[in-house]
């Protein structure tokens, strides 16, 4: 025998399951297309359920964000070092040069690579901006009109979602230089990370 349900929780409850399954972010267009069209709640529903689950999740070790795909379900950052322990090898730390090149160039985009050596007061290495764009975390989105025409680099939507990041406005407020003379952007990306293992140097 069918136990029935009302429309609310057999709506949530579908998206939860979604959520699970698709192992990616999902916006509210794309959660509508798991139904009929005879049968398709409206956004207002959708966005209703959704924050029905976050509230749902507030106390757990898994939470739902929203981030610049959409919205997913992940192990709560809290829980990472025992979650962690999952993987005999622990995750490889990503250099400060890389970190910081990335950080310059969410920051200050569009940028160039000359710009962010200027910046940082050294060259930077080809290995980092490779790492970076095959991250997909950086892409190159256009050309400084000066002589040579050097490349402009700024952050793909992979890189909001990589770090729990609607849009850019919700990057964390620049550190103040230590000193007025100091370069604006030396310094080291301080956003939310997700246990990952991955290596770079």
């Amino acid at each position: 025998m069918t136990v029935p349900c009302t429309p609310s929780p057999c709506l949530k409850t579908i998206i939860e399951a979604a959520l699970l399954a698709a192992g990616e972010p999902l916006s509210v267009q794309r959660l509508a297309t798991l139904f009929a069209e005879d049968d398709r709640p409206d956004p207002t529903r959708l966005r209703a359920a959704l924050d029905d689950l976050h509230q749902d999740y507030r106390q757990r070790g898994i939470e739902l964000v929203e981030v610049a795909d959409g919205w997913r379900l992940q192990v709560r950052h809290s829980y990472a070092p025992w979650v962690g322990r999952l993987w005999e090898e622990k995750p490889g730390r990503y250099s400060r040069a890389l970190l910081e090149t990335l950080a310059l160039i969410a920051y200050r985009q569009p940028i160039t690579r000359g710009e962010i050596a200027e910046i940082r007061g050294v060259t930077v290495s080809t290995t980092i901006m490779r790492t970076l764009q095959e991250r997909g975390w950086i892409r190159r989105i256009g050309h400084r009109e000066v002589p040579g025409r050097p490349g402009l680099y700024g952050t793909t939507h992979e890189f909001l979602n990589y770090f729990n990041l609607k849009t850019l406005s919700d990057l964390p407020p620049l550190p103040e230089p230590e000193n007025t003379e100091a370069p604006a952007m030396t310094l080291e990306l301080t956003l939310p990370t997700q246990p990952e293992p991955h290596t770079h140097d």
